[in-house]
Formats: C-alpha cells, sequence, structure tokens
C-alpha cells in the first residue's frame, strides 16, 4: 500500500507523494506520484524534493526528480547538497507543518528512533527544521562516554605534554579529557565535585561546552541526537526525545520547548597536557580504557576536517571576518542578559592581559603561554603583569593566585568570582549567536 492511499485524510497530504516516489517498490506507484508532483508543485515542495534525493537510492526514481527540481526551481547546483540547502535557507520558510512528519518518516530509514524527534511536534519547536540536518548517524551512533574511568597523572603515560586537553574543576574535583579521545565520543556523562554534567564537544563547530545537567530538581541524560543545526551538534535527553541546542543549552524541538529551560554553563579551560598537569598535579585524566575500540593516536580523529577551513555541513550565513575555524573565546551571560562576545583567541594570544565588559560587568581575560584562556570578574582592578601561569600582578602591586573556579588576592586572600567560558570555531559560534559582538583587535 503506497503512502498516499492510506485513507482521504493522507490523500490531502502532499508529502506522502514524496515517500512514495521513494518507498515504493511499484513503478506504477512511482510514476503516478512523480505526476502528482510535477502537477502540483509549489514552494514547499522544494525542501521534500532536497530531501528525498538526499537518501534517495532509485537510480531512475533520482534522476526523475533531480531533473524537476531543477526544472522547477530554475536553479543547477548539481548534486551539492549543501548548495541547495543554503538556497532553501536564502529565503524564508515555506514548509507546512506537515513538514514533520515527513521529516520523520523520511529519516526513519535510517534509524526507527529519528521519527520520535519530529513527528507531531509542529507546535513545540523554537527553530527552522529545515535547518535541522542529518549528521550521518544513528542515535548515540557517536558513543558518549558515561561515567568514564579517570586516572591518575602517573598512570597516564599514553599522552605527551603537548597533546590538547580540555580541563574542568567542579568543587575542587580537578579532570582532563583528551581531545584525542573525547573527538570520538563528543559527549561525556558523569558526576564531578559531587554535580552531574554533560560534556559535549561538537567536532564540527570546535566547541567543548560543559554543563550543570540538573535544573529545577530534574536530572536530564542527555544523549547524541544524530542530528545537526547549523553544523553544531543536536542532544537529546533521554526520558523526552526532546532536542537540545547543543550551544544555547535549551530545548529547541519536543515537549519541553516553551517550559523557560535552561542547562547552566560552567567552564572548560583548552589547554595542553603538559601545563594543566603542571598547574594541577592532583588531577585526574581520561583512560584509555573506555569500553570503545578507537584509534585514539592524537590529531587521528577528523583529521582531514581539522587541516582545512573547508566545513562539511553548510550554515545559513559566514561572516569573513575570521575564517571559518579561526578560534575564539565565548563570553556570556545568559541567565542576566542578551549581550554576547566572541574574542579572537589569536588576538588574546598577543594580548595576554584584556580588559573588557559585558552587562556593565568589568571581567579580565588572563592567556597562558599555551593559549588557555581564563576569565574572572575583576572590578575596576587594572592588572599590569601576568607570568603567563598563576600570578597576576595589579597596578597597586598586589600579587593574585589564578585558580580555576576564582582569583585570589596573596595578601588579604580576596577572592574575585571566575566567568565561566569556552573556545568555539568562528563559524559556528556565530550561526548560533547572529547577533554577538567580534572584537579581534
Amino acid at each position: 500500500m503506497s503512502f498516499a492511499s492510506q485513507g482521504q485524510d493522507i490523500l490531502r497530504k502532499d508529502h506522502s507523494y514524496f515517500l512514495d516516489l521513494f518507498h515504493s517498490t511499484s513503478v506504477n506507484v512511482k510514476k503516478e506520484s512523480l505526476q502528482f508532483i510535477d502537477d502540483h508543485w509549489k514552494e514547499s515542495f522544494e525542501i521534500y524534493a532536497i530531501e528525498t534525493l538526499y537518501f534517495m537510492k532509485d537510480s531512475k526514481s533520482f534522476a526523475d526528480l533531480f531533473l524537476l527540481l531543477q526544472e522547477k526551481t530554475n536553479k543547477s547546483y548539481g548534486f551539492d547538497f549543501n548548495a541547495w540547502f543554503e538556497y532553501i535557507w536564502s529565503k524564508e520558510p515555506n514548509y507546512t507543518d506537515d513538514y514533520f512528519s515527513f521529516k520523520a518518516a523520511i529519516h526513519a530509514v535510517k534509524d526507527r528512533r529519528f521519527t520520535t524527534y519530529f513527528l507531531d511536534r509542529a507546535e513545540q519547536s523554537d527553530i527552522r527544521l529545515d535547518e535541522v540536518r542529518w549528521g550521518g548517524v544513528v542515535q548515540d551512533g557517536i558513543p558518549p562516554l558515561r561515567n568514564p574511568k579517570m586516572i591518575s597523572v602517573e598512570k597516564a603515560t599514553y599522552l605527551d605534554d603537548d597533546n590538547i586537553v580540555f580541563g574542568i574543576s567542579i568543587n575542587g574535583d580537578t579532570r582532563a579529557y583528551p581531545k584525542r579521545i573525547l573527538a570520538w565520543h563528543e559527549m561525556f556523562t558523569d558526576v564531578v565535585g559531587d554535580t552531574p554534567v554533560t560534556g559535549v564537544y561538537c567536532t564540527l563547530c570546535g566547541t567543548v561546552i560543559l554543563y550543570n545537567s540538573e535544573k529545577d530538581g530534574v536530572n536530564y541524560q542527555m544523549g547524541t541526537s544524530g542530528f545537526l543545526y547549523r553544523s553544531n551538534k543536536l542532544m537529546y535527553d533521554q526520558k523526552t526525545q526532546s532536542l537540545w541546542n547543543t550551544l544555547w543549552g535549551k530545548p529547541v524541538i519536543g515537549p519541553l520547548v516553551g517550559k523557560g529551560i535552561e542547562l547552566e554553563y560552567l567552564s572548560v579551560v583548552t589547554t595542553t597536557w603538559g601545563e594543566w598537569m603542571h598547574l594541577h598535579p592532583e588531577t585526574t585524566v581520561l583512560s584509555l580504557k573506555t569500553g570503545h575500540r578507537r584509534d585514539y593516536g592524537e590529531g587521528v580523529a577528523y583529521q582531514e576536517y581539522f587541516a582545512t577551513d573547508k566545513l562539511m555541513f553548510s550554515v545559513q550565513t559566514k561572516d569573513k571576518r575570521l575564517k571559518n575555524k579561526q578560534e575564539i573565546l565565548a563570553i556570556r551571560l545568559p541567565a542576566e542578559t542578551d549581550e554576547n562576545l566572541a574574542i579572537s583567541s589569536k588576538f588574546l594570544r598577543k594580548n595576554t592581559i584584556y580588559k573588557g565588559q559585558i552587562n556593565q560587568k568589568k571581567f579580565t581575560v588572563f592567556t597562558d603561554k599555551s593559549g588557555a584562556h581564563r576569565v574572572y570578574f575583576t572590578e575596576d582592578l587594572d592588572f599590569i603583569s601576568y607570568d603567563g601561569q598563576q600570578v597576576a600582578i595589579d597596578s597597586s602591586g598586589t600579587s593574585w593566585m589564578l585558580f580555576e573556579d576564582h582569583l585570589e588576592a596573596v595578601s588579604d586572600k580576596k577572592r574575585l568570582e571566575l566567568l565561566p567560558t569556552h573556545n568555539a570555531f568562528w563559524f559556528g559560534y556565530k550561526a548560533a549567536f547572529p547577533e554577538v559582538t567580534l572584537i579581534k583587535k
């Protein structure tokens, strides 16, 4: 039975003809479906055609629909699907609510669990659905590390000093997550310093961001959805299967949308193993015994992607003030203001002490010799020197010690609060926050 013949109600749903063209083994059903699409073509058919073609294996149906798409749109992007999606995004959204049902059905061929993400969720979405793209894996196909085994510095003989690690410290519990391991898993869930956390590494947009998994008494159990929004990894929570934007820390499709849920994000320091170990000899670090078989060599995962400035998945617009994958430090206070700063890491490496302001709060960024950034609310203090490791001196001559959760005066133990930050590739952060203010010189 074809999708279009399953009752009179379905007959009125245009997307069913695209699904028949995709699924049916009947030559007649395919021919009738293509004829209907041709005769009733409208702008909202464009995204149906593009996504049907993206998954279609029948070469005859692919050729027929592809030629029809080019004819109706008067566009000739060839087989460059990024270009076709960019064409769609260059216009106002034109899809109907039925697109959610279509999205569920067409992606079910890759993973039946994908159906839940989209079916009957037209009224539960905060983002453009046509910007949500399949990333090439099933749900948790890039397996998160759940309560991963940590080892001591002495046992971490597999690491070299120049290996990149992502460092975190919560309530005195200090840990390092090597990029060479995390790039294969892109997520970890754990309890660190008695705090349930979710760490997410979006390799495509160069972001490692750490969230407190608990909000208003609910501990959200996150996983990898298999989908992207503006080349940014979408998480899902296991209970409701809602999709969450990684950089926003908020649900964007599903029953949790509109509930005022936004996870608190915590600080992540991108540095080298040698520098992190020097500052934190008590740190623990991920063990190679992850329960998975991978080549965890330095620089192995995503080697080709990181080697160029080219994107794997396109975004709606690109801002050429920086190269796509040039690194920025993200500074924001989502609970207080929409103000948002992106500071070029290249600029900060040349200016190891940088003073700024967000929401009328003054901060100072200290950048050490590994390129790691630490940011503190520093009131009206003016820092004039920094040793590139752990000691900074203000204009009054007072020495301050840099810690992962605060800045402390040596003389009177006065403490200044940390401003949580993380790094990201410029293109991905700009795509997530179009109104961000860039500081690069």
